[in-house]
């Protein structure tokens, strides 16, 4: 090796007396405990919202408070107390009469949780909120954001905090049609208890499940979403009850009523639409698919329904829809007495009309008339 001697001691001398191109910049440590190699870990899940902020703000708040809390103060996770249940908010939305499900799914495809039944009338997308590890909760549902949209125009939305709803709801809005003046809004409780002995159990304005995931999700959402829109379609059918009760008012009163025929077959379309979307498109007695393939699932199905009373409220709606249309039925045969009595008028005003022209021939004939 003694022939690499001479050439190693030039590249020696010429590299000492080169400067150094990088003597401008600072020596980092390159050490783990450095907040610039500190790297965080990204979300493989999607998020509607900015996840990937200042990383030096992301490390200094996130050192300081998910050692002592496990999440951000602002984070939207409800704490588990110490049974170990988790809570997480569940509000319910009617703010149209249809929404295009083909539209928002085109363009939240990469949010759109994979659907268990083909034949759906709904769509659920999945969010990962700024102040979440998704790697770390990665198969915890209880930990996401989701939004449940309807066909009929409910929405629903879990882990969702007040301030955030009007940003949820606006991601829809635009594929919405039949927008409501004033949509309608129910809240809800879900707790998840994995050391809960049953699958699930009732409580007051909340249900306790031992595991969340989002089957249970769907079924939840279905019962809300029909729940909140037979509010509406109840509201609307409390108008048309109001409506007929001021006429069988006034017609008490005056032994008469002023309502025209194309405002009463407007009412009768109003009353035939309402209940077919009950039927169709709300589906209040389709199958469900998730309960019918699992029990636990049912079980959930079955004490919601009770619990918000669909049944009985649809009959309600069906009774008052009855009402609406004996007031119709009693209104038509109203105004086609009163068209018989024109065409009766009419008859008789012709026949009386024949009978001076018939008169006035047989007098004219008889020379009683000089003609």
């Amino acid at each position: 090796m003694g022939r690499w001697k001479f050439p190693l001691f030039l590249l020696r001398i010429i590299i000492t007396k080169s400067p150094n191109p990088f003597h401008n910049f600072p020596n980092f440590p390159i050490s783990g405990n450095h907040k610039f190699f500190k790297f965080r870990q990204f979300s493989a899940a999607p998020s509607a919202f900015p996840n990937y902020c200042d990383d030096f703000e992301y490390m200094n708040s996130n050192n300081s408070s998910r050692k002592d809390e496990g999440f951000g103060k602002d984070c939207i996770f409800m704490p588990e107390n110490e049974q170990g249940c988790r809570k997480i908010p569940v509000k319910a939305y009617f703010l149209c009469t249809s929404m295009n499900l083909k539209a928002i799914q085109a363009e939240y495809l990469h949010y759109v949780v994979t659907p268990s039944s083909r034949l759906s009338k709904h769509i659920a997308l999945r969010f990962v909120p700024p102040e979440m590890n998704s790697f770390e909760f990665e198969d915890d549902t209880s930990h996401y954001q989701y939004m449940v949209v309807f066909q009929y125009g409910a929405t629903v939305l879990f882990n969702v905090e007040d301030h955030e709803v009007e940003d949820f709801l606006q991601l829809v809005r635009r594929h919405a049609s039949g927008l409501l003046r004033e949509m309608k809004k129910d809240d809800y409780v879900v707790k998840e208890k994995p050391l809960l002995e049953e699958d699930m159990q009732g409580g007051s304005d909340f249900i306790v499940l031992k595991k969340f995931d989002t089957d249970s999700l769907r079924v939840i959402g279905s019962v809300l979403g029909q729940s909140i829109a037979l509010d509406y379609f109840v509201s609307q059918v409390d108008g048309m009850v109001e409506e007929f009760a001021d006429i069988n008012r006034e017609m008490e009163k005056t032994g008469n009523f002023t309502m025209d025929r194309k405002k009463l077959f407007k009412l009768v379309g109003k009353a035939n639409s309402n209940l077919a979307d009950v039927i169709l498109k709300v589906g209040l007695f389709e199958r469900s698919e998730i309960a019918w393939r699992d029990s636990k699932y049912a079980q959930i199905l079955e004490y919601l329904r009770e619990e918000y009373e669909v049944s009985q409220r649809f009959g309600n709606l069906n009774f008052k829809l009855k009402f609406v249309e004996h007031n119709i039925h009693f209104l038509q045969e109203v105004l086609q007495n009163r068209k018989s009595d024109l065409l009766e008028w009419c008859i008789i005003m012709l026949l009386s009309l024949e009978n001076v022209i018939a008169l006035y021939e047989i007098v004219r004939e008889s020379g009683a008339i000089p003609t």
